[in-house]
């Protein structure tokens, strides 16, 4: 629905980057023993070290990679985030553990997706992996019963620890907003644009009220109608935006979680 307002070239640019991300998750996902899973993973992301240009996603991939100045480190982020799900059981234990995981499988993405619509500004950078972090918060609260079918726990199951997941992802929208700024403004509306969009998908979770709704609801959408007002209330985010001027990034406390785990300063 947002990659509709890219330029042509930029969404082009973005979808060779969804199709290498696509490629590793669909490998984690697929239900198949986890040994033939890891070995097909592994191949994967040898192929990728390797430069194995006769696979046009990994080609593809090295050439965004090249032309953005897009560290391999952030590349390996995301891939050591999607490996951790190839287990009999996975299980976070804490809000560390959660915001580590989210930064790895979607803040990485983020990452390189400002890279390639060609956000140089260092604070901005950091608020592109808290809109990454944001949506994946906003996907594992959504998918608590798909991901417990897997044996998957990111999260308890139970409405108090979705709800909180999502008043968690609220945090990191808005951490994210101001700095939409630094976009180009070719492109700068389809990421106003998708970042309301999926919030709202937050929304729609909570309107189920108790975790016996939240089961039968099956996998939650926001449905076309809505986005059609979500885009429409994008337009006014776009107007706001324009008149930012200079801004201080101020989600540190999250990020200094991360730095024990990851360089960030180095990934940007």
């Amino acid at each position: 629905w947002a990659g509709f307002f890219l330029p042509k070239e930029t969404f082009e640019k973005c979808s060779a980057l969804y199709d290498f991300c696509r490629i590793a998750d669909n490998i984690a996902d697929d239900d198949d023993k986890i040994e033939n899973k890891t070995k097909k993973f592994d191949q994967f992301e040898n192929d990728f070290k390797q430069k194995n240009f006769d696979n046009p996603i990994i080609k593809n991939m090295w050439a965004l990679v090249d032309e953005f100045n897009i560290s391999s480190k952030i590349v390996q982020d995301l891939l050591i985030g999607i490996k951790s799900d190839i287990k009999d059981l996975v299980r976070l234990d804490s809000k560390k553990d959660l915001l580590i995981y989210s930064y790895r499988v979607a803040g990485t993405v983020g990452l390189m997706m400002a890279k390639i619509l060609k956000v140089n500004k260092k604070s901005s950078l950091k608020s592109a992996i808290d809109l990454g972090i944001a949506m994946q918060l906003t996907n594992i609260a959504r998918d608590v019963c798909e991901d417990k079918a897997r044996n998957r726990q990111y999260v308890n199951h139970d409405f108090s620890s979705i709800k909180e997941t999502i008043n968690e992802s609220h945090i990191f929208y808005n951490k994210s907003f101001y700095s939409i700024s630094s976009i180009p403004l070719k492109s700068r509306f389809s990421v106003i644009v998708a970042r309301r969009v999926y919030r709202k998908i937050g929304d729609y979770i909570l309107k189920q009220k108790n975790i016996e709704n939240y089961n039968k609801a099956g996998k939650i959408y926001v449905p076309v109608y809505e986005k059609i007002i979500q885009t429409f209330l994008s337009f006014f985010d776009f107007i706001k935006l324009l008149f930012v001027k200079e801004l201080n990034y101020d989600n540190h406390s999250s990020h200094n979680i991360l730095q024990n785990e990851v360089n960030i300063n180095e990934r940007i």
